[in-house]
This record gives C-alpha cells, structure tokens and sequence, in this order.
C-alpha cells in the first residue's frame, strides 16, 4: 500500500495558490468610538438594513405576495448592496 504525502500531491499544492490573497496589508477597517471596526461587518449591517427595506417596500406595494421567492428576493437584494458598499468603501 502506498502512503499519501499530502505535501505532494497536486491538489493540495495546486490550492496553496489560493492563498496569496493573504496580505501582510491587515484588513480594511476603520476607527469607531476608539476601536478598529472592520469593514465587511459595515458592509454587513449596510446590506442587512438594505434588505429590510426592500422587504418592506414589497410589501407596502402589494407585491410581496405577486412575487415568487420574496426572501430570497430581500436577501438578494441585500448581498448587492453590500457587495456594492465594499467596492464604494474600500475598492
């Protein structure tokens, strides 16, 4: 029986490149009330209260019940505002 090396197989070296986008930079994040608050928890709460109103929205217009999969809709909906907001904030 053959024993595995797991350092030389082609898919474990073959993923290590994957990991170059972990930089020395340290994470984008900013200073809140003397504390570093970092940026994709920004993002996140941005896209939270996104998809609260876009629920919302649906449903004063009469169009939660119209549209199939309104969750998914709201959290789609969310995922790109927040997407967006980390482009816009942090490039």
């Amino acid at each position: 029986m053959m024993a595995f090396a797991p350092l030389r197989s082609p898919l474990v070296l073959s993923s290590l490149a994957l990991f170059g986008g972990c930089g020395r930079a340290g994470a984008p994040s900013f200073v809140l009330f003397g504390a570093y608050f970092p940026g994709w928890m920004f993002c996140g709460v941005i896209g939270i209260a996104a998809a609260a109103i876009a629920r919302a929205a649906l449903v004063r217009a009469g169009l939660a019940n119209a549209l199939p999969y309104p969750l998914l809709l709201s959290t789609a909906i969310g995922t790109l505002v927040a997407v967006l907001t980390w482009q816009v904030c942090f490039g």
